[in-house]
């Protein structure tokens, strides 16, 4: 008979390792906040992360916006058209995008851009030891590099999900109103009553919490390279980033799931 010990024994160590892991995380999240009201030219900073999170990341939010409200049209207008609601197609477009689709690919596609660059770059800096530098110059590393990325997510995300969703109705009003022949003052009517404030609440709160999340889990895994198992210098770097992206993209689906369960 087979002994299920060496396999209690490795839960144990998994759960052990993973428990220290959200621990450092949440130590490394805590200490960039705290470092922030010690740290000259925030403000410089803070605008440079704006910019890197918000306008290069705009051309992305627009495609993926646009092209999401054109497929909530087609798609809901075929649904509705089988039950005779297609004048609820405003609404149908509307709530999808303000409640879940709008808050989420925002945050996927910010990942994938701004995330990404963000572990990429810490991960070099570390790699090429330009964050001991800093530390031996006497410059918190958490509060000039990192602090500002995180601050600028609670800015950046609620914005770029806020244009997503105009973005996406638009598109939906043109699949509705000019390829399918949905009244155009019908659909917005529809969309002006199905929102409430809840919901546009709910997508701000949505926003803030997935930057915050995932752009804290990419600066984490990038200030972190050196500590990556099995791998060094270049490899390092590029297995931190990968990590980075993918746990990211995991979090804000969790972190949806989460919110959603409690709000609604």
């Amino acid at each position: 008979m087979i002994s299920p010990l060496p396999l209690v024994a490795a839960l144990g160590r998994h759960a052990l390792g993973l428990t220290a892991a959200l621990g450092d995380y949440a130590l490394f999240t805590a200490e960039s906040f705290r470092s922030a009201l010690r740290t000259r030219r925030l403000g410089r900073r803070f605008l440079r992360s704006i910019y890197e999170q918000g306008a290069l990341c705009l051309p992305v939010i627009l495609i993926v916006g646009a092209f999401t409200g054109l497929v909530l049209g087609l798609q809901g207008y075929y649904v509705l058209n089988r039950f005779g609601s297609q004048g609820l197609l405003g609404a149908l477009v509307a709530l999808s995008l303000v409640r879940e689709m709008a808050p989420v690919l925002a945050a996927l596609m910010l990942v994938g851009q701004a995330g990404s660059a963000l572990a990429a770059e810490l991960g070099i800096q570390r790699n090429s030891e330009q964050i001991v530098a800093l530390e031996t110059m006497g410059v918190n590393s958490h509060g000039y590099l990192v602090a500002p990325r995180l601050l600028a997510a609670l800015v950046v995300f609620p914005l770029q999900t806020a244009l997503f969703v105009a973005v996406g109705l638009w598109g939906g009003s043109i699949s509705g109103s000019l390829l399918l022949g949905v009244e155009d003052g019908v659909y917005w009517s529809a969309v002006e009553r199905a929102i409430e404030f809840a919901d546009v609440r709910e997508c701000f709160w949505k926003a803030a919490t997935f930057g915050l999340l995932t752009m804290s889990v990419c600066a984490y895994y990038g200030f972190n390279a050196h500590r990556c198992h099995g791998a060094t210098g270049a490899r390092a770097v590029s297995t931190s980033t990968t990590r980075a992206v993918v746990l990211s993209s995991i979090v804000v689906l969790a972190a949806d799931y989460v919110i959603t369960s409690f709000l609604v």
